[in-house]
């Protein structure tokens, strides 16, 4: 699988992303840099997590604007593969390739903890590695994490199957609406979440939940 992460002043993330890209795909992926025109022709392009350019103004808001970005779009437009973890959720929310916003989280407070993620739709490129309802742990790290949506696009992503993910059993870290973790655009080739499946892929981190998630998308485009 060839990859690519790209990364902004502020990415704190894109290193756990690439170990766990390398590891999955057995080849490093490439890095591209916020100012970069080009992006080698590649199945999957990652927006890791951090905190780009110090999460002024709106977190993502700056980042969407980077000339990387209209490439990012193209790409996701033809059908490359594009996931964004945290802070990439939100750059992809404020770039316009996914419905809705992250806000502040409900508590105001920075959260650093685990939480259980459903399933919700795992006939995805993403999610096809996991069971239908299946509850799998994550790791967050954020403090504008809580999702929220108007009611007219509240319905059209649930109605569509554009959830990807819920917080389970009561782990909502943030007090996302209708509890969502994880969600898709219309065409189901761009996910945002929240939570860092690339910090579980091993034993050494203490389980191996987000591998599917990797490994999925290994399968997809072989």
């Amino acid at each position: 699988m060839k990859s690519a992460v790209v990364t902004f002043p502020g990415s704190n993330r894109d290193h756990d992303m690439i170990v766990a890209l390398t590891r999955v795909g057995g080849t490093p992926p490439a890095i591209v840099w916020h100012k970069d025109t080009e992006v080698p022709a590649v199945d999957l392009i990652v927006i890791p997590g951090g905190f780009s350019y110090g999460d002024y103004l709106r977190a993502g808001a700056i980042a969407a604007r980077s000339p990387v970005m209209d490439i990012v779009r193209e790409r996701a437009a033809r059908g490359v593969k594009v996931l964004g973890v945290c802070n990439g959720f939100q750059v992809l929310t404020e770039a316009g390739l996914l419905p809705g916003v992250l806000m502040r989280n409900a508590s105001l407070r920075f959260v650093c903890r685990e939480v259980r993620l459903e399933v919700v739709n795992a006939d995805t490129a993403f999610t096809r590695g996991y069971a239908p309802g299946q509850v799998i742990r994550a790791p967050v790290a954020h403090h504008d994490g809580n999702y929220f949506a108007d009611s007219e696009t509240l319905a059209a992503i649930e109605g569509n199957g554009q959830v990807a993910f819920r917080y389970a059993e009561g782990t909502n870290p943030n007090g996302s609406i209708h509890d969502i973790a994880g969600v898709l655009n219309q065409d189901k080739n761009v996910l945002g979440l929240m939570p860092h499946p690339e910090n579980l892929i091993e034993s050494a981190h203490g389980g191996t939940d987000g591998l599917p998630l990797f490994s999925g998308l290994l399968q997809q485009v072989a």
